[in-house]
């Protein structure tokens, strides 16, 4: 009896583990004139999850197909961070026959929005940060940007003083990466709506609006 190596795949989309409602594990086998029990066994914690098509383990979320004399699936629908990890499928042969696969969830970001500012009035001349926080896995990246396309003014200091006071920098950007958009010295100019968006290259990403009004 030969194996092939086991494959993760989506009946959903492929191309997107994150948005499956299965995971599908697969072993192939060819047959050899007589037939071996097969074992489904989480291999990280060493807990055996099915033996043929009966599930052993208390999670309603796992099932066992068999599509016909050589295939045998393991499926896991609604697919939790929590299911990641190494499967490994045994065949009760002699010698055993074993095989696994890794299994990795990801998720989609997500704004977390009672840590993420509003909308926010500055006085001119005035300061600022904006906070925007995001999970998901891997971690997402948040980038800054004005909705209507405008420049985000930075304003950075040096050593330097001028009658004093810091002399800053103008450097006019389109994005800004970080969880932290910094405003100083704030001008009417720079009044608008601003874009937070989380991507972390599993769709969709996501984006929170914040008003900056400057009096």
């Amino acid at each position: 009896m030969g194996l092939s190596t086991p494959l993760i795949e989506s009946p959903n989309t492929p191309s997107n583990p994150l948005k499956l409602h299965f995971a599908i594990i697969y072993l192939s086998m060819s047959a050899d004139g007589h037939r071996g029990q097969v074992a489904w066994i989480k291999a990280d914690t060493k807990a055996i999850l099915a033996i043929h098509e009966h599930v052993i383990t208390n999670n309603a979320r796992l099932s066992v197909t068999h599509n016909d004399f050589n295939t045998w699936t393991l499926n896991i629908r609604s697919v939790r961070r929590e299911d990641r990890g190494q499967y490994m499928c045994q065949v009760n042969t002699d010698p055993m026959k074993s095989q696994t696969a890794y299994l990795e969830v990801v998720i989609p970001p997500d704004i977390i929005y009672e840590e993420t500012s509003g909308d926010v009035m500055i006085p001119e001349g005035g300061s600022a940060k904006l906070m925007c926080r995001a999970r998901g896995f891997p971690r997402p990246k948040i980038t800054w940007r004005r909705e209507d396309g405008g420049e985000i003014i930075l304003r950075e200091g040096n050593a330097g003083k001028t009658r004093g006071n810091h002399r800053l920098s103008l450097r006019p950007v389109l994005t800004i990466e970080g969880e932290v958009l910094s405003m100083v010295k704030v001008t009417r100019s720079e009044m608008g709506a601003y874009l937070c968006i989380a991507a972390n290259g599993v769709p969709p990403s996501v984006s929170k609006r914040m008003m900056v009004h400057v009096h």
